[in-house]
């Protein structure tokens, strides 16, 4: 029996985007790496349910923002799996603040886990990949409106903004020691509204897509898989926000 390929995704511990996209993962056979920060119970709990599907799982604990603590991470997803194949960024955090409210305290925390956790990740995992011969695949996640960024967001969307070009950066880095190793990016749009969210706001969200309807993780997911399956494809990034990248509803021009 073939060696089942191994991921390790960020941020999939809960119910969140990386929930989604490790369970398209292991609906493709893969053994899976949990990560979670401080959600330890709701990670034992998604590892727990990957192993009764035979699904081979192991929940793994790190503040990314930690060199040493992604290092040891990494180390042992590969003791554990003896290879890694796959890694996915969706370990994130955001929150909204006036733009009077945000502090340096706000910027530091949001570029420590949304930029520093994202590269660290990157490097520790794209040097054993590496080290492999058959390479590996790494998936970071951006956000659409880093083209277009709404109000109160100001640390988050900074953050996040320098992921297109780490991507870039990265994707140069690692093809250029192992041509089999690739790096990407995901633009989400809203495909995981806050469930609090007042219904005129997930309204306005909907409207401003080109296809008028949220999107779900799942759609991330796929676009993950895709870029898995495409070794064609490396250093790009590719909105997945039913066009909301492209598309402003209320910058048309007046008639009249």
């Amino acid at each position: 029996m073939a060696t089942p390929k191994v991921a390790l995704v960020t941020g999939s511990g809960k119910q969140r985007i990386g929930w989604y996209v490790a369970q398209a993962l292991a609906d493709r056979g893969y053994a899976l790496a949990i990560h979670y920060h401080t959600s330890a119970a709701e990670a034992q709990q998604t590892v727990a349910d990957f192993q009764a599907r035979g699904v081979a799982a192991l929940a793994l604990q790190a503040d990314l923002t930690d060199a040493l603590a992604v290092e040891a991470m990494i180390g042992k997803a590969l003791a554990q799996f003896g290879q890694l194949d796959v890694l996915v960024n969706c370990a994130a955090i955001w929150q909204s603040r006036r733009l009077e409210d945000v502090t340096a305290d706000d910027v530091r925390r949001h570029f420590a886990t949304n930029t520093l956790g994202t590269f660290l990740c990157s490097q520790q995992a794209g040097l054993a990949m590496v080290r492999q011969p058959e390479g590996g695949c790494i998936v970071t996640l951006g956000d659409w409106a880093i083209e277009r960024p709404y109000l109160n967001y100001a640390a988050y969307f900074a953050s996040k903004g320098a992921i297109p070009t780490m991507t870039r950066c990265l994707a140069v880095e690692l093809g250029t020691r192992n041509p089999a190793v690739r790096v990407n990016c995901i633009l989400p749009g809203p495909v995981m509204l806050p469930a609090d969210l007042p219904q005129a706001d997930r309204n306005q969200a909907i409207a401003a897509t080109l296809v008028k309807r949220e999107g779900k993780p799942e759609h991330i997911a796929q676009a993950v898989l895709f870029l898995i399956d495409n070794d064609f494809v490396t250093g790009v990034c590719l909105p997945v926000d039913g066009g909301r990248t492209i598309y402003a509803p209320d910058s048309a021009p007046l008639n009249g």
